[in-house]
């Protein structure tokens, strides 16, 4: 099995870290990091704005999804990570989702909402 280990350009890059896994056998599968709210030289987007910051996390993914070659359509599957959730945290990000690619929602996938205590910085 060949395994890719990627940092596409518009995500930030850490010495320790890799953006994006693939791995190629009798199909390709690529395990993409989490997606924040930072910009390709790790600033954050949006502080103290959960929308702006969902937005540029599924910006985020979009970019990573597409330097391989795909589509945001590809996704079939995602973990969302909040910290402290409540109703109206799922409310921004399901506003934000809905506009979060330059005005146009990100399509549906099997996805999961999970809510943390905290999240690493």
């Amino acid at each position: 099995m060949k395994t890719e280990r990627l940092n596409p350009d518009g995500l930030f890059a850490l010495d320790a870290f890799t953006q994006i896994v693939t791995t190629e056998g009798a199909r390709k599968v690529a395990y993409i990091a989490g997606q924040g709210a930072f910009d390709a030289k790790f600033n954050l987007v949006g502080p103290g704005d959960l929308h702006a910051q969902t937005v540029q996390a599924f910006r985020n993914l979009r970019t990573a999804v597409e330097s391989l070659g795909g589509q945001v359509e590809n996704i079939v599957s995602t973990t969302m990570y909040v910290v402290e959730i409540t109703a109206e945290k799922v409310d921004i990000f399901a506003r934000a989702m809905a506009e979060a690619l330059d005005g146009k929602p990100f399509p549906p996938n099997a996805s999961s909402m999970i809510g943390v205590q905290g999240l690493a910085a």
